[in-house]
């Protein structure tokens, strides 16, 4: 199977690949390793969680890897909305009964009846990757967040699902996160969004504060950005904030999980403040003993927590 471990864009394009007659170990395979070899976090979140949960993590994971992938990597427009119209379609399919053809979805099947997971996370994901294929600006805060609604909350329902949580109160708290998240993610890519021709700052924060469309596309650095910047920082942190509650009702080892995401995304912000929200000169990062630190801040949380009850 090794020569079918392909990064998504690679292996659409592999005739080979989507010719080969999938197992379900090969499919758990293949997730499990694209989900261990994406990202370097990966590996702290999965061993957070109950070792009985992670294939299904695995799964879960990959199905968003290769949405994302889809919109994102293939360089062209018109593209991308045809992988993602396939992608879709091999979803619906996926739901509607039809055998899975596809290592991500031949093991994503096996976790949605697993664990009962409903069709809509998923789909809402696609229509925010079909979203930034043909909307680049955003008016205003509300249609930011109808926008997170697709692109960010889905996935920590996903996350409440599979760890046996589906009430309204939970899925409220956990969106506020995500939201966060999301925020947290596009202040501090704008140089990096910037060159895919994307605008996430509201336009009329920017105008408040006398910012044009034309200044960030020149990628004019000035105090009246940074100030917009400072402004949309405070909407994210505020975010945080609100669904902070959400861990103290989670068992201690899913609340590890989310109090580590949120503390990562509180300090993404603060590598913004640091650099006086200068995102459009350069993109602030996290580093390995800062993420050590978090963890292990969010450790001995859980550990005051448990000895408070």
């Amino acid at each position: 199977m090794n020569q079918f471990l392909l990064r998504p864009v690679e292996f659409a394009a592999s005739a080979r690949a989507n010719e080969h007659r999938w197992t379900l170990a090969e499919a758990e395979a293949y997730t499990r390793w694209l989900a261990t070899s994406h990202y370097e976090n990966f590996h702290v979140v999965s061993f957070l969680l109950p070792k009985e949960l992670h294939q299904d993590f695995y799964n879960v994971y990959a199905y968003c890897r290769w949405s994302d992938d889809l919109g994102d990597e293939t360089g062209d427009t018109a593209e991308s909305l045809r992988l993602l119209a396939w992608w879709g379609g091999e979803l619906e399919a996926m739901y509607a009964g039809t055998a899975p053809s596809h290592p991500v979805f031949l093991a994503l099947k096996s976790t949605a009846a697993r664990r009962d997971l409903p069709l809509d996370p998923f789909a809402n994901l696609l229509k925010a990757f079909v979203q930034d294929q043909r909307v680049t600006r955003y008016a205003d805060w509300d249609a930011v967040f109808a926008y997170c609604v697709n692109s960010a909350d889905p996935v920590g329902r996903l996350l409440l699902m599979l760890c046996g949580y589906r009430d309204e109160e939970r899925f409220r708290l956990s969106d506020k996160i995500c939201t966060g998240l999301q925020l947290a993610n596009f202040w501090q890519d704008v140089s990096v969004d910037l060159g895919k021709g994307r605008i996430y700052l509201p336009l009329a924060l920017l105008q408040k504060h006398g910012v044009s469309e034309a200044d960030v596309l020149a990628r004019k650095d000035s105090p009246a950005f940074r100030a917009a910047v400072r402004e949309a920082v405070d909407v994210a942190r505020a975010l945080f904030e609100e669904g902070r509650p959400l861990i103290g009702t989670l068992n201690r080892r899913l609340s590890l999980d989310i109090d580590l995401f949120l503390r990562g995304g509180l300090q993404v912000l603060k590598k913004i403040e640091a650099i006086d929200c200068g995102v459009l000169l350069e993109r602030p990062k996290i580093g390995k003993a800062e993420r050590a630190g978090l963890l292990l801040r969010a450790l001995a949380a859980s550990a005051f927590r448990r000895h408070a009850s």
